[in-house]
């Protein structure tokens, strides 16, 4: 009885510790890991948006093109070569 007794202690102290250095290996953390995460995160938010509104985008960027252009206009046309 004595040596199952040891045995049981003996393999309850080894799971214990195995679990233990399982759960510290776990909590380490890798230098870097959660910004390359987050960043590859935003983009794929970026693209998503992108593609879901890309009618919008679209009509936007024609419009500011076409102010510019208007404001561009406006200012040539009060200036003078000679």
């Amino acid at each position: 009885m004595k040596m199952v007794d040891d045995l049981y202690i003996k393999t309850r102290f080894a799971v214990k510790r195995g679990i233990d250095k399982a759960f510290e290996d776990g909590k380490k953390k890798e230098d870097g890991m959660d910004g390359i995460l987050v960043t590859v995160g935003l983009c794929v938010i970026a693209l998503i948006l992108c593609v879901a509104m890309k009618g919008s985008l679209t009509n936007f960027v024609s419009k500011i093109a076409s102010a510019m252009d208007e404001q561009a206009t406006k200012i040539l046309e009060g200036v003078t070569f000679g």
